[in-house]
């Protein structure tokens, strides 16, 4: 078997979906995106594309390693970002060829369902008492909303105090044990952190997600020094190398890789074994679309340490388009008691609406990330 062909789709929202062909007719789907920087993951699956053209699809370590070492440059999010949905779309072949269900490939599945929680609120988070509600009466029995707006190295209490308002209006809604997960999204520093890793902890959150950015994970040291509260981090980072020392530093306690971003199927499962050895759960990050979902899935089937999966149904990125419009059988994702089932059909467990997609590409996107400043003028992390 040979690839063939390979063919890219902008599709709103804000997804890049890609399909590889064969010559035995065996189609793969993946999703190789940054979410903003489309076009720029786009050009880069088509130049390694040279590469995989003529090449047994089902040779997937090998090519994993071609595209990552080969171009003597490596790492970061738009390479990382093609390279997964490369990845996932070559597994997906793989599945259909041996008929089975990714995890089969990979040692079989150690679970059944999978936990996911709901988005609630959004960029800018209002009413989120009401949305973790709602959330709670369709059986999710765990929600997550971003903390803050933007915040200055060191802002004001009345800021601290506004986040504290929103997580108090979220437990009083839904009780003491629904699960709540809370996005700083790396748009808090070192100094503001701590004060609310500390002042948080009444409303013992599920979870502390990207407290600080990434290249300042020498602060979640700081951090976990005055919370209890699990710490969470990991969407933006690409690689198994990437995680090396945050997990050998040990102030972490769950890992969020993105198998849209993380060098996909191949690289984050890797990363969940790396994860395990340090007793560190797993969470795959995935705002993104069926595609990335139904991989981050088949990983969680084979990972014991993975605990709970994010999932875009209602996000506040998706207007006009969401989760379930891509694929023929919506019922694949069906959340029942807070739960979906690992997709049992071969490859990705998924069938790709391969006309809705054409339809939608002609429109496309063009979805940036807003740019935002302080009162001052002067740029502030999203």
């Amino acid at each position: 078997m040979k690839i063939t062909g390979m063919e890219l789709f902008i599709v709103p929202p804000r997804w890049l979906f890609l399909k590889i062909d064969t010559d035995e007719g065996i189609v793969g789907w993946g999703e190789p995106i940054v979410e903003g920087r489309a076009r720029a993951v786009k050009a880069a699956v088509e130049e390694l594309s040279g590469y995989l053209i003529g090449k047994d699809p089902l040779a997937i370590e090998d090519h994993w390693q071609a595209m990552y070492r080969g171009g003597f440059y490596r790492g970061g999010p738009v390479l990382m970002s093609a390279i997964a949905g490369i990845d996932q779309a070559l597994w997906d072949i793989k599945g259909k060829f041996h008929q089975a269900p990714i995890y089969q490939l990979m040692g079989g599945a150690c679970r059944d369902r999978m936990k996911v929680y709901s988005w609630i609120g959004g960029d800018r988070p209002s009413d989120v008492g009401q949305a973790a509600l709602r959330a709670q009466s369709q059986g999710f029995t765990a929600v997550k909303m971003n903390a803050t707006e933007e915040l200055q190295y060191v802002d004001s209490y009345v800021k601290i105090d506004q986040v504290l308002e929103r997580v108090a209006a979220v437990r009083e809604a839904v009780g003491p044990y629904l699960g709540i997960g809370i996005d700083f999204h790396g748009r808090v520093h070192k100094p503001m952190a701590k004060i609310l890793a500390k002042e948080l902890e009444p409303f013992r959150p599920m979870f502390l997600e990207e407290p600080v950015l990434p290249e300042n994970n020498e602060a979640l040291r700081d951090i976990a020094a005055v919370t209890h509260i699990p710490i969470a981090t990991g969407e933006r980072m690409f690689s198994r190398w990437d995680f090396k020392k945050l997990l050998a530093d040990g102030y972490v306690d769950i890992i969020q890789p993105d198998l849209s971003h993380a060098g996909g199927i191949t690289e984050c499962k890797k990363i969940a074994s790396m994860a395990e050895a340090y007793d560190v759960a797993l969470a795959p990050h995935c705002p993104l679309g069926p595609i990335a979902l139904a991989a981050c899935l088949q990983v969680d089937a084979t990972s014991h340490n993975a605990f709970i999966q994010e999932q875009s149904l209602g996000i506040h990125y998706n207007q006009g388009n969401d989760l379930l419009d891509y694929v023929v059988d919506s019922s694949v994702f069906e959340y029942v008691d807070g739960c979906v089932s690992i997709p049992g059909g071969p490859g990705l467990g998924i069938e790709i609406n391969e006309a809705h997609v054409r339809k939608m590409a002609e429109i496309g996107h063009d979805w940036k990330n807003p740019i935002w400043r302080h009162q001052d003028g002067s740029v502030a992390e999203w």
